[in-house]
């Protein structure tokens, strides 16, 4: 089923079109460890795998192919062979197991399978009937391919080439349950890549670094996809390593990258060198790396971070324009009605009150969740009606995220729906809460999440991870001044009361996702419970103590005596 997918994809150019277009084109296109090859080169091996794909899928077959790779160059090949050919790369998660795995190829109707040996073992024992696998630099697929050589693009299809052409299914987060495979369209793709290579004045001697993985819709929709509409060459790194950024960033004269989550924290936290500015970056997009973060990255690296916002399946966009200010994500766009409302009565929410310093002054009324009541480019998830239907419902988009407006209609993020706390009546957002505790000067990292009260609501718990320096030497118990953090809080203008975090847990590192996203689900489900330091706040307290067995057993019988403890882990 994809519901709207005729009406949402925009008319214009194809993916397709745009690996035609580097056809003869014999600068650098693609960079990876020591091979280098040109655009020419790029399309050239993408019609050849195109070819492969139609001799190799059955007539009945779906046009979809599922790719298990690291960034190797193969994965660039694939998806610009499948949108030659009119099929769709199902990207598949290779940090998933077992049954979880199979799911994932299975339900998006894979007949054909892309690897490499390094993951062939993930296949070991996993019924994945009607499913041929290919596994990459073996003698076999090398034949194969040798087999299709000489190929053109537009020679071999297995499906019709145009705009409403899936040529994506990618899969969204799976933290509240199976992932959803979210589709994408050859229009939406090339008008993606197209905006953005505006947006961001990219040129053909411009080089995006992909250190993203590219199963995921970042490093596809944000990175690969400006590259191929602006003509730029791609460098790709197999596996994101904070260590080894700067080094390739320099080898490959990268301009261009795109993060997600914590990356932006692990790269801040490598040693600090005198020559960090000795760059050739000039930006960096991407979500959730904070204010805080973003200004220590400028100053250390001389790169601006630009904090973008699209829903991953589609459905609402915000576009930032020059006067955007500190800590905003930008406006809606001139055709879109984007709105924040609250979830349940669907009513917009009143602009917020902002302090002189930027604090929210009246959170609990002006947080909800960002809607489209306008035209929507979502384009459905693969076999998956009851999500749909809990994406769009009366006519609007509901993203899932929460956002702020202030009075002059700029956007501001604050957090996923499921990080909503409800403290003593007053609805809290975790990313609010977190952009303060990163000011927290030993802290490399920090997660806020709800943990259940007692009684009723929610209390604020904080995962802390300190920085290099402050107490963590490899596998040693993290040191943590109980005191300075409560001196920190206090001298917070913008942390309210109810934000001040009951419990605070003391980590190596925060637990993050494949995508390099916290973890937060692992995180709620341990909450005070868990085998790292806790830090405790007790009712009537200013001051934080170590959280003991004893005080753990008490607070067990509270949750009891009160009929709460199933709610504990959720």
């Amino acid at each position: 089923m994809e519901p709207q997918a005729a009406t949402a994809a925009a008319l214009g150019p194809t993916v397709a079109e745009l690996v035609r277009d580097r056809w003869n084109d014999h600068r650098t296109g693609l960079r990876f460890e020591g091979l280098v090859m040109t655009h020419h080169e790029v399309a050239a091996g993408a019609a050849v795998r195109a070819a492969l794909l139609a001799e190799l899928l059955p007539a009945d077959a779906r046009p979809h192919v599922g790719v298990l790779l690291d960034n190797t160059p193969e994965y660039p090949l694939w998806l610009s062979a499948a949108a030659l050919a009119g099929a769709a790369v199902a990207g598949i998660n290779p940090t998933r197991r077992g049954p979880e795995l199979a799911r994932d190829i299975l339900h998006t109707e894979c007949r054909l399978l892309i690897t490499e040996r390094t993951h062939l073992h993930l296949l070991d024992d996993l019924r994945l009937p009607g499913v041929t696998v290919l596994v990459t630099g073996t003698p076999e697929y090398d034949r194969l391919l040798a087999s299709c050589a000489g190929a053109r693009p537009g020679e071999a299809t297995v499906a019709p080439v145009g705009p409403r052409s899936r040529v994506l299914l990618y899969f969204t987060s799976g933290s509240t349950g199976a992932p959803k495979a979210a589709i994408c369209t050859q229009g939406r793709l090339a008008s993606a890549g197209r905006s953005l290579a505006g947006q961001f004045g990219v040129r053909q001697d411009d080089v995006h670094y992909i250190c993203m993985p590219m199963f995921h819709g970042n490093a596809v929709l944000a990175d690969w996809a400006p590259a191929l509409a602006a003509g730029a060459s791609i460098a790709l790194r197999r596996r994101f390593s904070a260590s080894a950024f700067l080094p390739d960033v320099r080898e490959f004269g990268a301009t261009y990258f795109t993060y997600v989550g914590r990356a932006v924290q692990y790269i801040l936290a490598t040693p600090q060198r005198p020559d960090d500015r000795d760059n050739p970056l000039r930006v960096g997009f991407g979500t959730e790396a904070g204010a805080v973060d973003a200004g220590r990255f400028a100053d250390r690296f001389g790169v601006r971070l630009v904090e973008g916002y699209g829903s991953s399946e589609g459905g609402a966009a915000i576009q930032r324009t020059e006067g955007t200010p500190p800590g905003a994500i930008g406006r809606a766009g001139p055709a879109d009605d984007l709105a924040v409302v609250d979830p349940e009565t669907g009513r917009e929410r009143p602009p917020a009150l902002l302090a002189p310093d930027g604090g929210l002054l009246n959170g609990s009324e002006a947080i909800g969740e960002l809607v489209n009541r306008g035209r929507s480019p979502f384009e459905g998830y693969w076999r998956n009606p009851e999500a749909d239907a809990a994406r769009v419902r009366d006519g609007w988009y509901w993203t899932g995220d929460l956002f702020f407006r202030d009075q002059e209609g700029y956007l501001y993020f604050a957090g996923r729906d499921d990080d909503r706390l409800r403290v003593d009546s007053e609805n809290l957002a975790a990313a609010m809460i977190e952009n303060i505790l990163a000011r927290y000067g030993p802290a490399a990292a920090v997660a806020v999440h709800a943990v259940p009260d007692p009684v009723a609501g929610d209390q604020v718990m904080a995962t802390v991870a300190l920085a290099a320096g402050e107490g963590l030497p490899d596998e040693a118990a993290p040191t943590f001044d109980p005191g300075a953090f409560r001196r920190f809080l206090d001298d917070q203008p913008d942390l309210g009361p109810k934000m001040v975090p009951r419990f605070v847990r003391v980590a190596h590192r925060l637990p993050v996702t494949a995508t390099n996203k916290v973890h937060r689900a692992a995180l709620r489900r341990a909450g005070f419970r868990c085998q790292d330091p806790v830090w405790w706040l007790p009712p009537g307290s200013n001051a934080y103590r170590r959280l003991t067995e004893e005080d753990r057993t008490g607070l067990l019988a509270e949750y009891r005596a009160h009929d709460r403890e199933d709610l504990l882990g959720r």
